[in-house]
């Protein structure tokens, strides 16, 4: 089974998707499996990560901020601003997709594990998941 879903981020940051993508698992009947979880994006990523307590998400955010800081003068891909190009680069150190076994109908993630959208954009967007069970 193939499925896709629009999210709209509100901006830069670790979003959660953890309960569409387990929607779609269990729509899927699929009791033993594998479940790819893909976005269509060049500046977003997807991780997952621990999803219990706020402040490691805004301390990893942080740190891929001071690793890849907007502003650099030597980008030349700047034609929609200065998070263009920080946004790929950050985008290309992430993942773009993900495989999570499935295990007994559900996905077999950890008990702090979350899936997230890792928007790198500073302004809203709207991102495109592709998720595969099979």
């Amino acid at each position: 089974m193939v499925r896709s879903f629009n999210v709209r981020t509100p901006g830069q940051g670790l979003h959660e998707i953890t309960e569409l993508v387990s929607a779609l698992v269990r729509e899927s009947d699929i009791d033993e499996g594998l479940c790819t979880v893909f976005i269509r994006h060049t500046s977003a990523s997807l991780t997952i990560q621990e999803n219990a307590d706020p402040s490691a998400r805004r301390d990893l955010e942080m740190w891929l901020n001071r690793l890849v800081p907007e502003g650099d003068r030597d980008f030349t891909h700047t034609a929609e601003g200065p998070d263009d190009m920080p946004s790929h680069i950050k985008s290309i150190l992430t993942n773009v997709s993900l495989s999570i076994p499935v295990i007994e109908g559900t996905l077999a993630l950890g008990t702090w594990q979350g899936i997230y959208i890792w928007e790198h954009r500073t302004r809203p967007h709207t991102r495109q998941i592709v998720v595969h069970v099979g």
